[in-house]
């Protein structure tokens, strides 16, 4: 039975309920042993997600799981997953938002809270799809929710991998921020928040980046085709601060192996390249990303050096 239990899970895009259980006469002591074994997760009373797929998900397939089981397992044709649970299950990354938590509207009349589970109140002006069986807000509906609720940071990051994946009219997710927010004031503000989206930002930490380098006053051009004196492409830099900075995000924390190594001795003929050129180069990691005194300092100090270097005379 429990064989036929985790064939029907995967069946079900990984996720089962304790009534799928029973319906197979699957007992609860059999249940927990699927738990216990690793080849069931449960992520709430009642739901359960494949271990197999579980395991080695990141924060965001989690959440996209989780939110899934959930679903699955209230079994309420008007429910629909919304903010952050939505974006989940849309498959886009998140940053700055719970993941532990399960976001719903339902047939409420005000948020109630319980162990993992937020439900919000049924908005039917807020349009909704079916993703792999799975009732979510739309992506605009969700990009609204999520900027007015927790703000400038977790709404770019997002949205700059829905605009690149064109998944996503800015416009209209503009429009459902003015329909949600409580004041005008707040509305312009998280309007002007999504318009900071760029398509051409590639992935999270180099949305981050720029952001930050907003904050210091900079503002940067996003993957920059820098060419020699021929016209023939050197390189495709993350960030370009003014004519002569080159901001890069370096998102391993190791290069290791052989294959690390060589990867490491490719970066570094592309800075020495991009120098002789004239550049100035700045590399960024996560940990800088948390330090912006120091970013500061660094990009500060480059473009100082940079200005030099072409206001000296030639010939």
């Amino acid at each position: 039975m429990s064989e036929r239990l985790l064939a029907l899970a995967a069946a079900q895009q990984g996720v089962l309920s304790s009534r799928d259980a029973t319906r197979l006469d699957v007992d609860p002591n059999a249940l927990a042993a699927l738990v216990a074994s690793g080849r069931l997760a449960r992520v709430r009373r009642g739901a359960y997600v494949l271990g197999a797929l579980w395991q080695p998900a990141t924060p965001e397939r989690r959440l996209d799981l989780r939110a899934r089981a959930v679903l699955h397992a209230r079994r309420r044709s008007e429910e629909a997953a919304t903010h952050q649970s939505a974006l989940a299950v849309h498959g886009l990354p998140l940053h700055g938002v719970a993941m532990d938590v399960v976001d719903l509207q339902g047939q409420v009349s005000r948020v109630r809270r319980a162990a993992g589970l937020r439900l919000h109140p049924l908005d039917g002006a807020l349009p909704d799809v079916v993703v792999d069986g799975c009732r979510v807000l739309s992506v605009e509906a969700a990009l609204a929710q999520v900027v007015l609720r927790e703000g400038r940071d977790a709404a770019v990051v997002t949205a700059d991998a829905a605009l690149r994946s064109r998944v996503a009219d800015l416009d209209r997710a503009v429009d459902l921020v003015e329909q949600l927010a409580e004041s005008p004031r707040r509305a312009a503000r998280a309007g002007r928040w999504l318009h900071l989206a760029d398509p051409l930002s590639e992935s999270v930490g180099e949305t981050r980046t720029r952001l930050l380098l907003a904050d210091l006053g900079y503002e940067a051009t996003s993957q920059v085709r820098v060419r020699d004196e021929a016209g023939s492409v050197v390189a495709r830099v993350d960030l370009l601060v003014g004519a002569w900075v080159v901001v890069e995000f370096d998102g391993l924390v190791k290069y290791e192996g052989a294959e690390g190594r060589a990867a490491l001795a490719a970066e570094k003929a592309r800075e020495d390249r991009l120098r002789a050129l004239g550049y100035e180069v700045v590399r960024l990691t996560w940990a800088d990303l948390a330090r912006p005194q120091r970013v500061a300092a660094l990009v500060r100090s480059a473009v100082e050096r940079a200005a030099a270097r072409h206001a000296r005379p030639t010939g």
